[in-house]
């Protein structure tokens, strides 16, 4: 295989490769000496990317290649190189990374269906669920919807006793320790944390996840009704400020206070006084000039006329400067809004995102379309993605996410997650611990944090010593999709259990497939099959067992960590003629 770049999602493809003994060669313009000696310990050969860029690829071996994979620095190169491919050779297969939604559809109509990979993509919507505080992910077994949920063990016991026929595929220790596709007969106790894979229906059977009634829909259908009316408030006290609202405050009181007056003082034709509510009525109309002429001071005596001079011309005053100072609110926040210098007001149960790059505006667009407020931190003022994000309607501020006036500006106090997203690590990293040091100040350690870590070693180290839970790379995450798209298979979608990625892939099992014929039991790997499709009536999605037989042109769906699957799944074939792309 040949790819074209050295980018991190680049080099983690051809790690993942090189595990399961593919032969690569590397494109690249220029190779920085630590890339090369990671590649020299890999045993892949770099290949200098020249003017000529078809002479590079016929010197990495094009004429004999399987699949190119193209990522470049830039979606402009990697466009050029992939085009210039399917020039080349028209029959080879190409797997291109491209930011750009649009553009990675018009080229997949050229590429074909799968060869274009949306890194930001696949991996905002695990973001979004981790912010979220959601512990399960759906999968779509073609058309059929199953979840991978985490749970906690309710007692001690096996996953068998304790969960029946739903597949595990993965048990958490309390000390980290992941144990990778678990059997049934695993023991397993409170403070272990167990992930299944099953439908909606047999989680609620088990009791894994609550089964919903009608109270539940009531209560659900009160909170959003709450959230509006929150929202509402929390809008208008972003668009006020402490002089506004001690105005409105006195503007009340005198309101109450004349309306009480009026009501004791003032004479009706009929020789009594009006109600306090008509007193309330006549005060407001009063200051506010508006005289409709049911209530007249002509016939009072002079002390009630002056009263009724004073209140036209306190309510005047009043009436004029709350508009001026509400406009002067209106005018400012917008100014320093537009410039990212605003102290974010009015918000709660909002999600941070530091780092308003491709992923960051995926995973913008993922929360505000579940409904939840956003607040972005972003360094650099003339960010392009800056203005989408408010026409979007996210809060903005301008600053250093390790500071913490930025912090307070963006109201971090009250944020239910922080994602810190940029693309840099050291950033990621600061930019985390400074968010965990506050929250830990508020007593709020429990606020999920995402950290995105290219360095998966390094996120490692985090994970356990500063006890981040959710520290994600977007090359670990999306390596995967090109590896099996670059050998013909079909992935459908890649999840994290603890600190570590899963892959739900599709194969169909060929005749001279080392799969036919062979049963479950017979299968030794931390890879999990979890569900078949037979040809003769693909509408139903068999639960394997142990005595389960693979068959010549069966699907198969089998879930595991990338490395790992790709492995087992390259070893149970025979040469060229083993799984066939899904």
């Amino acid at each position: 295989m040949i790819v074209c770049g050295t980018d991190d999602v680049a080099l983690r493809t051809v790690e993942q490769l090189r595990g399961i003994g593919v032969e690569v060669v590397v494109v690249d313009e220029h190779s920085p000496e630590a890339t090369r000696t990671a590649l020299d310990r890999l045993g892949v050969r770099w290949q200098q990317r020249g003017e000529d860029v078809a002479a590079a690829l016929w010197a990495a071996g094009l004429e004999h290649a399987r699949a190119v994979i193209c990522t470049e620095d830039s979606d402009l190169h990697t466009l050029g190189t992939a085009l210039l491919v399917r020039d080349l050779r028209p029959d080879v297969r190409v797997v291109v990374h491209l930011d750009n939604p649009a553009v990675g559809r018009a080229l997949e109509d050229a590429t074909g269906r799968g060869s274009v990979v949306d890194v930001a993509g696949l991996f905002a919507p695990t973001v979004v669920e981790g912010c979220l505080g959601r512990r399960g992910h759906e999968l779509d077994f073609d058309g059929e919807r199953f979840l991978a949920v985490e749970t906690d063990p309710p007692r001690p016991g096996t996953l068998r006793e304790l969960y029946g026929d739903l597949a595990p595929i993965g048990v958490e220790r309390p000390d980290g320790e992941l144990v990778v596709g678990p059997g049934r007969d695993v023991a397993v106790a409170p403070g272990d944390r167990v992930t299944l894979i099953g439908s909606r229906d047999e989680l609620r059977a088990a009791g894994v996840i609550a089964r919903v009634t009608a109270g539940d829909r009531a209560e659900v259908a009160a909170r959003r009704v709450r959230a509006r009316l929150g929202a509402v408030v929390r809008l208008a006290g972003r668009y006020t400020d402490g002089a506004v609202r001690r105005l409105l405050l006195a503007g009340a009181v005198l309101l109450l206070v004349l309306a009480a007056i009026l009501h004791l003082v003032y004479r009706t034709e009929l020789g009594g006084h009006p109600s306090f509510l008509e007193g309330v009525y006549f005060a407001l109309e009063t200051s506010a000039t508006v005289g409709y002429g049911d209530f007249s001071f002509a016939a009072q005596r002079p002390s009630v006329q002056v009263l009724g001079i004073g209140m036209i011309a306190v309510g005047t005053t009043l009436v004029s400067l709350l508009f001026a100072m509400v406009t002067n609110v209106l005018v400012s926040r917008r100014i320093e809004q537009s410039l990212g210098r605003a102290a974010v007001r009015g918000v709660r149960g909002h999600v941070v995102i530091i780092g308003m790059g491709a992923v960051g505006m995926r995973v913008l667009e993922g929360l505000l379309e579940r409904e939840v407020d956003v607040v972005v931190i972003e360094r650099d003022p003339d960010h392009p993605e800056l203005q989408e994000a408010r026409r979007l309607g996210a809060s903005v501020v301008n600053g250093d996410a390790t500071h913490g006036r930025t912090l307070q500006a963006a109201a971090l106090d009250d944020a239910s997650a922080v994602a810190v997203l940029t693309s840099d690590d050291l950033t990621n990293i600061e930019a985390g611990l400074a968010v965990r040091d506050r929250l830990r100040t508020q007593g709020r350690e429990d606020v999920p944090v995402v950290l995105r870590v290219a360095d998966i070693a390094l996120g490692a180290r985090l994970q356990r010593t500063f006890r981040f839970r959710q520290v994600w790379s977007t090359a670990t995450f999306a390596a995967p999709w090109f590896v099996g798209a670059a050998l013909g298979l079909r992935v459908l979608s890649t999840f994290y259990v603890g600190g570590t990625p899963f892959l739900l892939t599709r194969i169909r099992i060929a005749d001279d497939d080392a799969f036919a014929g062979r049963e479950m039991r017979d299968l030794v790997s931390r890879s999990r099959v979890i569900a078949l499709r037979h040809p003769e009536d693909p509408s139903v999605l068999e639960r394997p067992r142990r005595g389960t037989s693979f068959r010549a042109g069966d699907e198969a769906y089998v879930v595991g960590p990338p490395d790992e699957l790709l492995r087992f799944m390259r070893s149970q074939q025979r040469g060229a003629g083993g799984a066939e792309a899904g």
